[in-house]
């Protein structure tokens, strides 16, 4: 595994060894700048990666090789599985759900959305996720923050099944604020060539299958921000009646990415899936049109499912146009798995199974490339 070196792409002056300097050793002198002194603690970045070496290692698979500090992950791919392996890649970030996370000051989630966002793109294709890299880059690094941060990126990988091979930890001073920091990942998938998924796959009657988001997920927080915290003007630690269980706004706003890469790679397995869309920024139509080929329309009936409530009140406080929430934000629904007719119950049954609220939510028919939004979403 990859070492994380603190102070950015490489690794500078050791530890126990002073910059060197036209003017050591003559007396007199002002002590030589170190890199302390600019506002980066090599010490802080070394401790962050001790605390973390523990949870990186609850995410190893049979293929990894080495260990955490080597300048590279390295991991062997088994081509004795594949006929014809294609490796599928994806690189992603959290957006401004971070700044939430900063407000609270609480960082142990945060890396579950950052590899979900990633994950859930590789497994799309029909891909299994192997590996991931992070970057995390702070004002500050301290020790037991960025440790919280990655423990949420090692716990993801886990859901994920996949390995946390390597990442790097920067500190940025002067750039961003000491309690500031931003996240982003890469990923690595192999799926068999033949098996690919994809709107090639995709036929006129196939069925078209929902499955339940957890929450907002980890898009159109500037819109929620603007509305709810600036405009709406509410605090993070109200406790909303609609939420249940005493649940704050900022708990809601918290809630962590669904992870689907094993649900869905259990359900190629099980059922004749043609692809998959997860849906991110661009909301259900903006990721749904991205499988479907041009002589086809998928049709997404609303009144099959009930958003949770966090959107009616980002609508109602935004007064916000239906087209526009749409456009912005999941729904409720994270993650459409188009599959055949014959295998649409079967693949409820199996979702239902893992735990994964599923259901039909349309079909797919003759048309245009487009995606049919029809009927009103279930309320109260």
């Amino acid at each position: 595994m990859s070492e994380r070196n603190s102070a950015g792409s490489s690794g500078a002056e050791g530890a126990d060894h002073q910059p060197w300097s036209a003017g050591a050793g003559r007396s007199g002198r002002k002590r030589t700048v170190t890199y302390a002194d600019a506002g980066v603690s090599i010490h802080a970045g070394e401790r962050a990666v001790e605390l973390l070496k523990s949870k990186v290692k609850k995410t190893t698979r049979p293929e990894v090789m080495g260990d955490l500090g080597g300048f590279a992950g390295l991991f062997k791919l088994n081509t004795q599985k594949y006929k014809s392996p294609i490796l599928a890649s994806s690189t992603d970030g959290v957006g401004t759900k971070l700044v939430i996370a900063q407000q609270l000051d609480i960082h142990d989630t945060i890396g579950i959305d950052l590899v979900a966002m990633v994950v859930d793109d590789l497994v799309a294709c029909g891909a299994e996720p192997l590996f991931l890299l992070d970057y995390i880059a702070c004002g500050e690094v301290v020790p037991d923050k960025v440790a919280e941060i990655g423990a949420g990126i090692a716990d993801g990988c886990r859901y994920a099944g996949c390995a946390l091979l390597g990442g790097e930890t920067a500190e940025h001073p002067g750039v961003l604020r000491p309690d500031e920091y931003d996240v982003s990942a890469t990923g690595v998938g192999v799926v068999e060539e033949s098996e690919i998924l994809g709107a090639h796959r995709v036929e006129i009657g196939d069925a078209v299958i929902a499955m339940r988001s957890s929450g907002l997920h980890s898009n159109g927080y500037s819109l929620v921000r603007h509305v709810l915290l600036g405009a709406g003007r509410m605090r993070l630690d109200t406790v909303m009646e609609d939420f249940g269980r005493q649940r704050t706004l900022g708990e809601e706003l918290l809630t962590p990415t669904k992870i689907y890469a094993k649900d869905c790679l259990g359900l190629i397995e099980e059922t004749d899936v043609r692809a998959f869309s997860h849906v991110t920024g661009g909301g259900i139509p903006g990721n749904l049109v991205r499988i479907l080929p041009e002589h086809v329309d998928a049709v997404v009936d609303r009144s099959s499912w009930r958003p949770q409530p966090i959107f009616d009140l980002i609508q109602a406080k935004g007064r916000i146009e239906d087209v526009e929430m749409e456009a912005t934000f999941n729904m409720g629904v994270g993650m459409f798995a188009i599959v055949s007719s014959d295998d649409a119950d079967r693949a409820m049954a199996y979702l239902t199974g893992r735990g994964v609220e599923a259901w039909q939510v349309g079909e797919v028919i003759e048309g245009t490339g487009q995606v049919q939004m029809v009927g009103q979403y279930t309320r109260g």
